[in-house]
């Protein structure tokens, strides 16, 4: 069922324009000269929108180069990270959370360290071949700014080193024609924001919307200082009765925890993605959307699009390890769910951050066409049965960073319409 076409810059948008132009006038005679009207598809961002940083911008944009309703859409733009001067997180209790124990002594020996150079060179490698194919598929790519993130900051609540930029989806999740930054939970991601800011400018003065959640202080109270992991035994049992190393101290979200099926969004809560932060989340997209949470066996989660992956109207991958208690309604609405086959990734590579299932961690470039894992012979082959032509990508050193093609990109803009595929 239709609900809003997509638009260059969004009805919501047209209807601020409108309000901030009629209350300017009285001082700013002729400040806001028109508002958002045009129906064309977004192609805003393939021209370049130089902004005075030393006065206002006037008057306001009627183009949004930023569209995206779900994660199967045309893809025509992405931000992609980088693995440039990534730096392993101190070892503190929320990364000791979510981090399995065999890691353990690599953080406590490398925390505030840079991530090992041959590893990270050849990372670099991978994802600038990645960026190469995405452009031959006539997406257009943009990038973070380099920054050092070994430079040690203190906030009144807490010290740290920061880590890297080489995952967009966990700070950046985009809602139509808006760009929502997450207050992210570890603080080694405190700064993160910083290397995304020039991009995310550069929309805001092409006419998307731009919305930063409340930014966490990340004190003492946000985490449980005693939160007992020593096993996937206690995990389990921490998970399923509902404790996690974040309290509801205040909102904190990962961007990755959210999957958008159009109108409808799902959420788990998770070891960095606390209830506060669902329902900050849930009453600002009122009442276009509707936020659900649903929740997996998982012992340890964090991130939901390495267990629960929507590729396409009325299409799911459910991770068989960590199934959904939630899967009837996906059932009822008549989804297919399919049981994604299990990793080839051998035990020995490193995944510091994560678990072998970015096997289904692809990202859609359309209906009938995916981004996945060159080595993953099994999930390609299910594809191929499912009708969807694989691109085939080697990421597995930039993997050990703790993702797979869906962690690596942000879809920015992606031609398609708001609709609901739930009623």
């Amino acid at each position: 069922m239709l609900r809003v076409r997509c638009l260059r810059g969004g009805s919501r948008g047209a209807e601020a324009a409108h309000y901030i132009g009629s209350r300017l006038r009285r001082v700013f005679t002729g400040w806001v000269q028109r508002s958002f009207h045009s129906t064309q598809a977004a192609t805003a961002s393939q021209k370049t929108c130089a902004a005075d940083d030393s006065k206002a911008t006037s008057p306001v944009p009627k183009d949004s180069p930023v569209c995206s309703y779900n994660e199967w859409d045309p893809l025509e733009e992405v931000i992609v990270g980088r693995a440039e001067n990534a730096c392993v997180p101190p070892f503190s209790v929320e990364v000791k959370a979510n981090t399995y124990e065999k890691y353990w002594g690599f953080y406590q020996k490398f925390g505030g360290q840079s991530f090992p150079k041959d590893h990270l060179t050849k990372a670099i490698a991978e994802i600038e071949e990645m960026c190469n194919i995405l452009k031959g598929e006539g997406v257009i790519v943009k990038r973070p700014d380099p920054i050092d993130w070994s430079m040690k900051y203190k906030t009144p609540d807490f010290e740290s080193t920061g880590m890297y930029a080489a995952m967009p989806r966990d700070i950046l999740l985009v809602v139509g024609n808006e760009i929502i930054e997450a207050p992210m939970a570890w603080r080694a991601r405190f700064f993160e924001y910083r290397a995304y800011r020039r991009i995310i400018k550069d929309y805001f003065n092409c006419g998307a919307k731009w919305t930063t959640a409340p930014k966490p202080t990340m004190a003492d109270e946000l985490y449980d200082q005693d939160y007992p992991i020593h096993s996937v035994e206690d995990r389990h049992k921490l998970a399923a009765q509902g404790k996690f190393v974040t309290t509801e101290f205040e909102p904190c979200f990962d961007a990755a925890d959210f999957i958008r099926a159009g109108r409808d969004i799902f959420v788990q809560r998770s070891q960095v993605t606390n209830y506060m932060g669902i329902e900050w989340m849930r009453r600002h997209l009122a009442p276009d959307y509707r936020v659900h949470i649903i929740s997996f066996k998982d012992p340890n989660p964090m991130h939901i699009d390495a267990t629960f992956n929507i590729i396409g109207p009325g299409l799911v991958l459910s991770n068989p390890d960590r199934p959904c208690h939630q899967i009837e309604l996906f059932k009822k609405a008549g989804w297919t769910v399919i049981r994604p086959p299990v990793p080839l990734i051998p035990d020995d590579h490193p995944l510091w951050m994560s678990s072998k299932w970015l096997s289904m961690n692809v990202l859609m470039l359309d209906e009938k066409r995916v981004m996945v894992d060159a080595n993953e012979t099994s999930i390609q082959k299910m594809f191929e049965n499912l009708g969807i032509s694989t691109i085939k990508v080697n990421i597995r050193h930039a993997n050990s960073l703790g993702g797979g093609f869906h962690c690596w990109t942000c879809d920015i803009r992606r031609r398609g319409t708001l609709q609901s595929y739930f009623d």
